[in-house]
């Protein structure tokens, strides 16, 4: 991903993490890695809702240990229900949204995938309409109407 899409400043506040990983340098690589969180003309608004954000390296040494590498799903949507619904942002960096398609549990009328134009990991601060909007197809859904997943 970073091959892909360098972001400036970025491999410096990886690095200073790897040496000392603490809150701080967790903060400082969080703010240098925006770019890949929020899509570009967002940026700058979602660097002042990360700065706001705890930021806790314990959870991520966790993650690291138990669960980026070899993440499973653990629970997914079955034939009957509940209704399901996936948002993600098209511009996305972060997480794989691969993890949904081509499993046949996650293909079923009951289960809305929603890709938001525009947005990267954080739709909802880049598009709120189109968030908005997701939910209201996904309320229907669950009133048994069937034609705003169409």
């Amino acid at each position: 991903m970073g091959e892909a899409h360098p972001v400036p400043g970025l491999d410096e506040a990886a690095e200073a993490y790897a040496r000392s990983p603490d809150d701080a340098t967790l903060r400082a690589l969080t703010l240098a890695a925006a770019e890949w969180n929020f899509a570009s003309g967002a940026v700058a608004a979602g660097r002042a809702v990360l700065e706001g954000l705890p930021c806790c390296h314990a959870a991520v040494d966790w993650a690291d240990a138990h669960f980026d590498d070899d993440y499973r799903a653990r629970w997914k949507p079955g034939s009957g229900g509940p209704a399901t619904l996936i948002v993600s942002g098209a511009e996305d960096h972060v997480a794989d949204q691969s993890l949904w398609q081509g499993d046949a549990a996650f293909d079923r009328p009951h289960v809305l995938r929603r890709t938001i134009d525009g947005a990267g990991h954080f739709p909802w601060i880049e598009n709120p309409q189109a968030v908005r909007s997701a939910f209201a197809d996904l309320t229907a859904l669950m009133n048994g109407d069937h034609e705003r997943d169409r």
